[in-house]
């Protein structure tokens, strides 16, 4: 709370009070060493008991809610004499002490107020996320029924980030505006990971819910169902409560690079089957590299099953190298 200048305060006080309306006549007074104010002006009656004819005039403003004025005996002096009221000081220690109770108005009142700006901007702060982080609320008379209004709102869409005036105004209260600044992340549903999901994993059901994320992040391809990602294998390692990105998800490889593969060559009225060493992974349907152990020729060939490759047709390496195993009777199958 603060405290006016002696000397500013009488200066103040003073000024609006024309000398031609003084009393002639004055009353015995008393010094009120403490007032609780009522509203934003200081009469002289807040001064003195028994002031006089004067007592209901303004002196002048008083100290803002939840602030406090302390007239010394100077300025009291001063103001008693003008205002012919029968008043001396005893010691220079007296003074009045003049408070104005106050109290912060409610964030959730400031909050309401920037929602009803941000719905009339065609924002739905249903679903928003709002960040007030460094919100200083004003002061408003203790007790009093503040009426917030949020005007001039300058809102980026793109970043979230807004500005605006916030006014308050109340019964006896000057309007008291003040500028705030803060953040709405406008939200959606999506799925995101339930725990950390190792790169490789294919996600199941339970490794995915919905959640309110921004929804910036909707623009920068996830998943927007959890069947968009459910059965797909992950790329990359998922933290907890992460969106599920398109490109990090694949078909699940049913081939690793390295391992032994069941080679299928389809001939008219023959079915030639040999073991084969896969050169890439792949998921059903891709396209990958095998090594024929036999010829050590490479072919191409597509995945098919778990652990099965079909050799792409015109592969007559694999044929011939076929029937030469089937002639010594090593890994072929009709």
């Amino acid at each position: 709370m603060a405290c006016a200048a002696p000397l500013a305060y009488v200066a103040t006080l003073t000024c609006i009070a024309p000398m031609g309306d003084i009393a002639a006549s004055a009353q015995a007074a008393t010094l009120r060493t403490m007032t609780t104010l009522q509203g934003p002006r200081v009469k002289l009656s807040d001064l003195f008991d028994d002031a006089g004819v004067n007592a209901n005039r303004v002196l002048g403003p008083g100290p803002a809610p939840g602030g406090r004025i302390v007239v010394e005996a100077a300025q009291l002096s001063a103001i008693a004499h003008q205002f012919d009221v029968d008043w001396r000081p005893s010691s220079s220690a007296d003074r009045a002490v003049l408070d104005w109770p106050g109290q912060a108005l409610a964030r959730e009142a400031a909050m309401g107020a920037l929602r009803d700006a941000l719905t009339a901007f065609g924002v739905n702060p249903e679903n928003c996320e709002i960040d007030l982080s460094g919100f200083a609320p004003p002061v408003v008379p203790l007790g009093a029924a503040p009426k917030p209004l949020v005007s001039q709102l300058d809102y980026d869409r793109a970043s979230g980030r807004f500005s605006a005036v916030l006014s308050v105004t109340a019964d006896g209260l000057d309007p008291i505006s003040t500028r705030i600044t803060g953040r709405v992340d406008e939200m959606t549903e999506l799925p995101v990971a339930v725990a950390r999901l190792a790169a490789g994993s294919v996600l199941r059901a339970e490794d995915v819910r919905m959640a309110r994320v921004r929804a910036a992040v909707a623009s920068q391809g996830v998943a927007h169902l959890p069947a968009d990602a459910i059965g797909r294998q992950l790329r990359h390692q998922v933290a907890a409560g992460q969106p599920l990105v398109l490109a990090d998800l694949m078909a699940p490889e049913l081939v690793h690079r390295g391992a032994e593969v069941q080679m299928q060559l389809d001939s008219p009225g023959i079915l030639l089957i040999a073991q084969g060493q896969a050169m890439e992974s792949g998921a059903a349907g891709e396209r990958i590299h095998v090594l024929n152990p036999v010829s050590h020729v490479v072919l191409e060939a597509e995945v098919i099953g778990a652990g099965r490759v079909r050799i792409a047709p015109g592969s007559g390496t694999m044929l011939a190298s076929a029937r030469a195993n089937r002639a010594s009777d090593q890994g072929v199958v009709q």
